[in-house]
């Protein structure tokens, strides 16, 4: 496990560095040692921004829509078997729960695109939401069959 950690902060540290030398700047030298407590700050930065939120659109509906869109994403990793010892919900319907979960979240996206009352952002959440239906229907199909083909 902190092996895939460090692996992931090498791949983010060259993903920056390929960043900024496409962009031509130098970045940061003076979080940690070569910039490396950089990410660190930026995930701090974010976590304190302030919250923009329409003034003329239901903000309950602007609120919520993003954390039901990746609160269905975390709970589908319940159901997912990460090793033969790691196994977080070892339920007999897990395929089925792990499809109906993981398909709540476009009703986020389009409770974000209606919250902003704005018939573009609408738009765009009409747009997400059916882009993400349409890619639910291979997925299911593929993992069904797959699911299907090991019970055997």
């Amino acid at each position: 496990m902190p092996q895939d950690l460090h692996q992931r902060n090498r791949l983010i540290m060259l993903e920056r560095e390929i960043s900024a030398r496409i962009q031509q700047c130098i970045g940061p030298e003076y979080a940690g040692p070569l910039g490396i407590l950089q990410a660190l700050a930026n995930r701090t930065k974010l976590l304190f921004k302030e919250n923009i939120l329409p003034s003329r659109g239901n903000t309950r509906l602007f609120s919520i829509g993003p954390v039901i869109a990746v609160i269905s994403i975390l709970l589908s990793f319940l159901v997912i078997p990460f090793s033969s010892r790691l196994i977080l919900a070892d339920l007999n319907i897990s395929i089925f729960l792990w499809i109906a979960i993981s398909s709540i979240a476009p009703v986020g996206l389009l409770m974000l695109g209606y919250g902003s009352n704005n018939k573009y952002s609408f738009l765009g959440g009409l747009r997400a939401a059916a882009q993400s239906i349409s890619y639910e229907i291979p997925l299911t199909l593929s993992v069904l069959s797959i699911s299907l083909r090991a019970i055997r």
